[in-house]
């Protein structure tokens, strides 16, 4: 029976190179020069470190073009709140997205009942198995998923016929 999984997965070694990059940015820009400006990846958080908000929204803003360049899909972000760590210093922790959340499948699954083409959606842990009979189906269900779910950066592998 041909099937796919839909997954929400980054490549996480085109992220720790795009933190790498930012870093390296960071430390020969002359606006950062003499400040705390830093960039740091671990277990899946990016924790920026600046001295203002607009110092954070710079860092940001120089990551978001290096994931861009490197193919990263910027939505795999969760950003969070700045907060402030002693005296005049400000950080703010940005998740990066693995898997796909419950609510989201449940999404998807809904959306391929509804549309009547003749495949069967099942949630497997953080990934969504869509099987049916035809390669055709299949390929319409995945054009209908990318259609109607924008916000998440959405993946297909494991295709099977």
């Amino acid at each position: 029976m041909p099937s796919f999984d839909t997954v929400c997965e980054p490549d996480l070694t085109e992220v720790k190179n795009g933190v790498d990059n930012t870093a390296k940015e960071i430390g020969t820009r002359f606006d950062f020069k003499g400040t705390s400006a830093s960039i740091e990846l671990k277990d899946k958080e990016i924790t920026l470190i600046g001295d203002a908000d607009f110092q954070i929204q710079q860092i940001e803003d120089v990551l978001h073009n290096k994931l861009t360049k490197r193919n990263v899909d910027v939505r795999f972000l969760d950003k969070g709140d700045v907060t402030k760590i002693g005296g005049d210093k400000v950080k703010l922790v940005i998740k990066v997205r693995n898997g796909i959340e419950t609510d989201v499948s449940k999404k998807i699954q809904r959306l391929i009942k509804d549309s009547k083409i003749k495949v069967q959606a099942a949630i497997q842990g953080d990934a969504v198995r869509v099987t049916g009979a035809k390669r055709d189906d299949l390929q319409a269900a995945m054009a209908l998923i990318k259609k109607d779910v924008p916000d998440v950066p959405l993946s297909f592998n494991n295709f099977r016929d």
